[in-house]
């Protein structure tokens, strides 16, 4: 199971980097949310997650002896997804606007509407 879980994380960061360094924005934005979804996998993973057991160990029973599952990799994966919803909010806003601006969704579009405007 490890080695599947490492293939995915692996097969999604190569998808997100392949598509970050395309030249349109749709692709940069699709690219930053496989990133992130890989980093998420990653934390989660990194948790040893025991499969029947509380994330909380109860009062009476030893800390040290109980076999639980570590709670913090959790919380910050859900961190982490509200982080990059918002992220990518901002970002297709972002997108959207330089569209509309630039008449491109190409991400180096300025630069040919500076060319149009010099008439080279």
């Amino acid at each position: 199971m490890e080695f599947a879980l490492a293939s995915g994380i692996g097969v999604l960061v190569f998808a997100g980097v392949y598509l970050v360094l395309r030249a349109r924005s749709f692709d940069v934005i699709l690219g930053l949310t496989l990133l992130s979804y890989a980093t998420n996998l990653l934390i989660f993973s990194s948790g040893r997650l025991v499969v029947g057991k509380p994330p909380v160990v109860r009062a009476g029973v030893d800390a040290t002896l109980a076999n639980h599952t570590d709670p913090i990799p959790q919380a910050l994966v859900l961190t982490a997804i509200v982080i990059s919803f918002a992220m990518t909010a901002v970002l297709i806003v972002l997108a959207m606007r330089s569209r509309a601006d630039n008449d491109s969704d190409h991400v180096d579009a300025g630069d040919v509407r500076d060319d149009r405007e010099a008439g080279r």
